[in-house]
């Protein structure tokens, strides 16, 4: 089993931006904390970040074949980009939506996700907790998908 974690504009910024909202472990650390759950829970996962929306969708498309799941946290694109939206919904791969804050709680522009209409659940305000909680929703979801596909 495979996943793909990708994480859109800013992430790349943890402990740095906002560590009142972020905290203040930054992205190596996020990274290793992925990787050794994955590890733990018996997933492979390829994490990926980028601060440019055409770089995402691309590697979403690229996902179709190679991965069983994804794990996406698109920050500020959330709350702008259609063609995330579009992309998820085109691989149709399992893609759980992941936040560190929780949107809902924030400023009334935040609290609007386009891609979250393509996804099989969204994990806010957990903080980097919530990767690791995708990853187990994830893992969960294809197994039994798997067993009601025998």
């Amino acid at each position: 089993m495979k996943l793909l974690i990708l994480n859109g504009p800013n992430l790349n910024l943890l402990g740095i931006r906002e560590p009142d909202v972020y905290g203040t472990q930054d992205y190596s650390y996020l990274c290793q904390l992925i990787t050794a759950h994955a590890a733990a829970i018996g997933v492979e996962v390829e994490i990926r970040q980028s601060n440019h929306e055409g770089v995402l969708v691309d590697w979403i498309q690229q996902a179709r074949g190679r991965f069983d799941g994804i794990v996406l946290n698109p920050a500020a694109y959330t709350h702008s980009s259609v063609a995330l939206l579009d992309a998820v919904k085109a691989v149709g791969l399992p893609t759980v939506e992941v936040h560190i804050s929780d949107p809902d709680q924030r400023e009334p522009f935040r609290r609007v996700s386009y891609v979250r209409a393509a996804c099989l659940a969204s994990i806010c305000g957990h903080g980097l907790q919530g990767y690791l909680e995708a990853m187990e929703l994830l893992k969960k979801n294809l197994i039994l998908q798997s067993r009601s596909e025998l």
